[in-house]
């Protein structure tokens, strides 16, 4: 699927692309316990999407790596799309920058 195709409430996603930048992780609190949140974006030959990242997603995905998002949910905040893992979806890192 191409970022361009995305649509708001879209689930079940299947996407490949380019990280092309990261956001310092902060911190926040739910339910007693804390947790990290950065924002990337993700970049096809179609478009950009921000990328939400959580807890041990942040120290996998690197600017420069190419990933696939399987099983993916599409949300939006602001007027603006975007994409993340949910509950149920996973990141693939296809090819990173910095392991050669």
């Amino acid at each position: 699927m191409n970022i361009n195709e995305l649509k708001a409430g879209q689930g079940s996603v299947t996407v490949e692309g380019e990280i092309t930048e990261v956001t310092e992780p902060r911190t926040f609190e739910k339910y007693g316990k804390s947790g990290r949140v950065a924002n990337a974006t993700l970049k096809d030959d179609t478009g950009q999407i921000k990328l939400s990242l959580w807890n041990e997603q942040i120290d996998t995905v690197k600017q420069g790596a190419t990933i696939r998002i399987t099983n993916g949910y599409v949300s939006e905040w602001k007027g603006e799309l975007q994409l993340t893992t949910g509950k149920f979806g996973k990141i693939e890192i296809l090819y990173n920058e910095g392991s050669k």
